[in-house]
């Protein structure tokens, strides 16, 4: 996936939240023109998933003014016709699963 057309579907508003990513937000206490903001601001791909069964996708690391967030998008699929970007899930990198922002815990 290519950073540039992530951060203009997200501009545009060519996104959406899948029913998960909805539920990660509301528990993370994470608003939605945050992980807009981080993403298009300053994110960064830190992992890319090409050959995901479910779809290409990858997980992208932003900052809001006071935390780390990660979020994971794919593309919107209605059958074979790319509809536009989907967030599959977004939270904020803890430890264990996370020794800081950008590194993999055990």
């Amino acid at each position: 996936m290519n950073l540039e057309d992530i951060k203009r579907l997200l501009v545009e508003g060519n996104y959406e939240f899948s029913f998960h990513a909805q539920q990660q937000r509301l528990e993370e206490a994470l608003d939605i023109n945050e992980i807009e903001d981080a993403i298009v601001h300053n994110g960064e791909i830190l992992e890319d998933y090409p050959d995901d069964p479910r779809g290409e996708s990858c997980l992208i690391l932003g900052f809001t003014t006071t935390k780390p967030v990660h979020a994971v998008v794919g593309w919107a699929k209605k059958g074979d016709n790319v509809r536009g970007l989907r967030v599959i899930t977004v939270y904020v990198p803890q430890s264990p699963k996370w020794v800081d922002a950008k590194t993999r815990g055990a």
